[in-house]
């Protein structure tokens, strides 16, 4: 007898709700957009071209509005979340950038871990006193690659980047940024989820900026051959944004070696499930943002 294999027809109704999703203008991002806002939420697109998150927008059906986001940019952040003023149901931490040749974000972090995390960190816990809900952050299976840890040493790299190492662990980041946030969201009385999702192995662009042109070549072989759609990409970020799931949960493809498939909770390394690496990159975190902690303890 089949199972059913959940997938976007499965979202419950959403009217009523609103949800930010960094780069909302093209790949999973957009497929996100486009379900949620099928699905009823009124869906922010945090982008940082207006032009082209105009155009993206201007193609989803419901109602959608869109708002400049900079996550290379912590000034960017600022202005995002200082214009927000009213009850944010969902918080999908989806932008990133994937292995690109060494840069720096305008604050001088390197760009892998400044943009993949230190910009989510910063606009989650400035938008928190917002948040009703939950936040999605999307990390990565390859937050097992890499070294395979946070070079809490030297985050930016001097020296040692390679666009995998530094994509790996900001992958790593996203994933022990949840870990904490979840566990500060309990100490603090909040109902509020912290979640994670990947996409598996799905056709983006994302893959076409690899330093290496060999690598390049070989990503645009996968995702013509080994990938899954963007839309099938998306179904683990709306899975954790939509369902009833624990604080902290992981989701991701059920196919082997989550490069595709259903989505379905999944394992992390033992890397991304240490709280003391989780704390210890929270400090860190705090210090080079400038951003602390976004709720108080409940009384």
């Amino acid at each position: 007898m089949a199972t059913h294999k959940w997938n976007v027809t499965d979202l419950p109704d959403l009217g009523g709700r609103t949800a930010v999703i960094t780069g909302a203008n093209s790949g999973l991002g957009l497929v996100t957009a486009q379900a949620l806002a099928g699905a009823g939420a009124h869906v922010v697109f945090a982008v940082r071209d207006l032009q082209r998150g105009g155009a993206a927008a201007a193609r989803v059906a419901g109602s959608t509005e869109v708002r400049r986001l900079d996550l290379a940019d912590l000034d960017s952040v600022r202005e995002f979340a200082d214009g927000w003023d009213r009850p944010l149901d969902l918080l999908i931490n989806n932008a990133g950038v994937m292995m690109l040749p060494e840069q720096r974000t305008e604050q001088g972090f390197e760009m892998q871990f400044g943009t993949n995390h230190l910009g989510h960190f910063a606009l989650t816990n400035l938008l928190l006193p917002y948040v009703t809900d939950r936040v999605v952050t999307v990390s990565s299976g390859l937050h097992r690659g890499g070294d395979g840890v946070i070079h809490f040493e030297d985050v930016n790299l001097r020296g040692r980047y390679t666009p995998t190492r530094a994509y790996a662990q900001s992958k790593l980041a996203n994933l022990l940024f949840t870990l904490e946030l979840q566990r500060r969201l309990t100490e603090a009385g909040s109902p509020v989820r912290a979640l994670s999702a990947h996409p598996g192995y799905a056709a983006t662009n994302l893959q076409s900026h690899h330093k290496n042109a060999l690598m390049r070549g070989a990503m645009s072989i996968g995702n013509k051959l080994l990938a899954q759609s963007d839309r099938a990409g998306a179904l683990p970020t709306l899975f954790a944004a939509s369902q009833d799931l624990p604080g902290a949960a992981y989701v991701g493809p059920d196919g082997l070696g989550e490069m595709r498939g259903a989505p379905t909770l999944v394992g992390r390394s033992a890397a991304a499930s240490d709280p003391a690496a989780a704390r210890r990159l929270w400090t860190l975190s705090e210090e080079m943002t400038g951003v602390g902690w976004g709720l108080k303890p409940v009384s």
